[in-house]
C-alpha cells in the first residue's frame, strides 16, 4: 500500500463526519443476521448539526456530488456511502475543513446498508454512475433485492434517483419499475438533450465521471421513482444480452470498479 493511501487512512480517523464501522462487528452473527450499528435511528442527533430530512448517495466515490448537494440544499442532511476509504477521504476532508454541518460519510458495503438506517430515517436515495453489474443481477443497485433494502429505511413516498451513463442499467431499472407497478416520476435517456427536466440541480451538480462523459459526447440518462410497494418485489423480463450489445465497450473505464 502506498504512503499516500496510508496518510489518507490515518487522516480519515480524525474526521468526525466519517463513520468507519468494523465489518466484523456487523457480521458477528453471520451475513443474514447483520447486527445494527448504534447510529441506526440516530443519524440526526449523532452526526449532524441539526435534525433534517436525510438523503443518501450510494457509491459516492470521492463525495463531490454529496458535498455539492449539501451546499445547495442546506435544509437536508446528506450522507455519502462508499467502501473505499481513500476515495471518501477527499469528501470527508472537504466537509471537515468547510465545517459543513449537514454532511456525513459512511464507509461500508452497500449490501450492509440496512444495519445503519431505521425505518423512515431516509427521505431520498441517489445512485450516481453505479456499476451496471451486467453479469450479476442481484448486484445491481436497482435490483429487487436492493429495492427491498431501501424500502425498509425510506419514508413513505421516498424516492430513488438514478443518474448513469449506462443505458443497460437505465433500461434494466425501467423494467424493474414496470414489473412492480412503481410510480415513475421522471425519465429520460438523454438528460442533457433538448427536452430538459424542470430541475436545475440535475444539470448543475455533476460528478467527476459525468463531466468526463459529457466532454466525450456521451449521453447521460436519468430516472426517479417511488418504491412504495405492497408485497415482494418481482424480477423483470429483461433482454440483458441485447442491452449489453447496445452498451458498447466503454464500460471498461466508465464506472468505479
Amino acid at each position: 500500500m502506498g504512503h499516500g493511501k496510508l496518510r489518507k487512512f490515518a487522516e480519515n480517523a480524525t474526521f468526525s463526519c466519517l463513520l468507519q464501522p468494523s465489518a466484523g462487528e456487523l457480521l458477528s452473527d453471520g451475513y443474514f443476521a447483520l447486527k445494527d450499528h448504534p447510529v441506526k435511528g440516530h443519524w440526526n442527533e449523532k452526526m449532524f448539526a441539526k435534525p433534517q430530512p436525510v438523503v443518501l448517495e450510494l457509491g459516492c466515490g470521492k463525495g463531490e456530488y454529496t458535498i455539492d448537494l449539501a451546499r445547495r440544499y442546506p435544509e437536508f442532511n446528506y450522507i455519502g456511502v462508499d467502501i473505499k476509504g481513500a476515495r471518501l477521504w477527499k469528501g470527508a476532508k472537504e466537509a471537515h475543513e468547510s465545517a459543513l454541518g449537514n454532511v456525513a460519510f459512511l464507509r461500508t458495503r452497500i449490501e450492509f446498508i440496512t444495519a445503519f438506517f431505521a425505518p423512515g430515517e431516509v427521505s431520498r436515495i441517489w445512485l450516481t454512475f453505479s456499476d451496471p453489474q451486467m453479469k450479476s443481477e442481484n448486484s445491481r443497485l436497482t435490483s429487487p433485492l436492493f429495492l427491498e433494502r431501501y424500502r425498509r429505511m425510506l419514508v413513505p413516498g421516498g424516492d430513488v434517483r438514478l443518474k448513469t451513463d449506462s443505458r443497460f442499467l437505465h433500461e434494466y431499472t425501467k423494467a424493474v419499475v414496470a414489473a412492480n407497478g412503481l410510480r415513475l416520476t421522471a425519465c429520460t435517456d438523454d438528460l442533457y438533450g433538448s427536452a430538459r427536466l424542470d430541475e436545475p440541480a440535475l444539470y448543475e451538480v455533476q460528478t467527476y465521471y459525468e463531466k468526463m462523459f459529457l466532454e466525450m459526447g456521451l449521453k447521460i440518462t436519468y430516472l426517479s421513482f417511488i418504491i412504495d410497494h405492497a408485497g415482494d418485489y418481482v424480477y423483470p423480463d429483461f433482454d440483458a444480452p441485447y442491452w449489453r450489445s447496445v452498451e458498447g465497450p466503454r464500460r471498461s473505464f466508465s464506472h468505479r470498479t
